[in-house]
């Protein structure tokens, strides 16, 4: 979806949602009134003169809710979907290198760069996660929304992502342009390759199931990435064995994987002992409540086990970001754009 469709779309959302709102409470109200005119009419009596004044009251009060989700989503589409947050996290293990207590990433995910309609404020974001001043910078998908030609004119923006230890990246869903109709396969196939040319153009090492150490102090971390690996009927291009080839189970490792469902499904008890796995993909749908240590709510929830933030199975942890862009709906409301910058930590050592 391009932006004047996203547009067109969040207007309609703006309007529909409070409308519907609206008619729900007038239907109960309605609904109310049957039984309350029918019970009264059973008693004998004719006497309802307040069914029209608590008619303008729910109806009063209908107006006031709906005004929430209206203001909300218009504020989501002009200020929201720019409104960044650093997010940061420090994680324990007890295998960690010693060399790399106090090691930082900055991970950055769902980029769809076809979205953008503002330069300065993507700009400013870039810089943003430049100024975490992490070792590495991690990618986990989805850098544009359909096409390679969307990453073009922001091309000399995402280029200016750096790290002492580089700037990493895997696919998601959207980069293999599944939702385009193209004219042929070959053409579908130039499109992918083409933005695999432009990453590495930008100077970022793209993991096609592939591994690289990182390494400090004679000491050394995997970190992996895989293809897209979804449940839920999205494609299921990422290959585990073929990732992890060269690589020891002792050796700590870092797997970048787009959707949160391949840590679920496949990772969280493989044996090869992942130790934390970076994802994005959910968007934490762009909509919802977050109130540090009292309320963390969207309706992706329903879908996904492992939405947005840092969960923890086995001993072992995942990430999934709420991703850098935004998709569909032209804003976000409640779930803001997110640079995560996590500190990795030995147990038992000070960083």
């Amino acid at each position: 979806m391009q932006p004047p469709k996203m547009y067109f779309f969040g207007i309609f959302l703006a309007i529909f949602v409070p409308k519907l709102i609206v008619v729900l409470f007038m239907f109960g109200e309605d609904i109310i009134r049957f039984f309350v005119g029918l019970f009264m009419k059973v008693a004998g009596s004719q006497d309802t003169p307040f069914l029209g004044s608590r008619r303008k009251f729910v109806s009063t009060i209908a107006l006031g809710i709906a005004a929430i989700p209206f203001a909300s989503l218009i504020y989501g589409m002009v200020q929201g979907k720019y409104n960044y947050k650093v997010l940061k996290y420090t994680l324990e293990f007890e295998d960690l290198p010693d060399a790399f207590n106090g090691y930082t990433l900055t991970q950055l995910s769902d980029i769809h760069c076809g979205s953008f309609d503002d330069h300065h404020k993507v700009e400013y974001a870039v810089d943003l996660a430049n100024r975490q001043n992490s070792d590495v910078i991690l990618f986990t998908g989805d850098l544009v929304n359909n096409m390679a030609d969307e990453i073009e004119k922001w091309q000399p923006t995402f280029s200016k992502l750096s790290a002492a230890d580089g700037v990493y990246s895997v696919l998601g869903n959207h980069d293999y342009g599944d939702y385009m109709n193209w004219e042929s396969q070959t053409e579908k196939a130039n499109n992918l390759q083409k933005l695999k040319n432009i990453q590495r153009e930008m100077g970022w090492d793209l993991l096609l199931n592939e591994n690289r150490y990182l390494e400090r102090n004679g000491e050394r971390i995997a970190l992996v990435g895989v293809e897209n690996w979804g449940d839920h009927g999205f494609i299921k291009a990422g290959d585990l064995d073929k990732a992890c080839e060269g690589i020891a189970t002792s050796d700590f490792k870092i797997l970048m994987s787009h959707d949160p469902s391949h840590w679920q499904e496949k990772v969280k008890e493989d044996p090869r002992n992942f130790h934390l796995t970076l994802s994005g993909h959910t968007h934490g749908m762009q909509f919802g409540v977050e109130i540090p240590g009292l309320v963390k709510w969207s309706p992706i929830q329903y879908r996904y086990k492992n939405w947005a933030g840092v969960y923890e199975e086995f001993g072992r942890f995942i990430n999934v970001n709420r991703g850098f862009g935004f998709l569909g709906y032209p804003g976000r409301v409640g779930i803001w754009p997110e640079i995560t910058v996590i500190k990795l930590k030995k147990k038992g050592y000070t960083v």
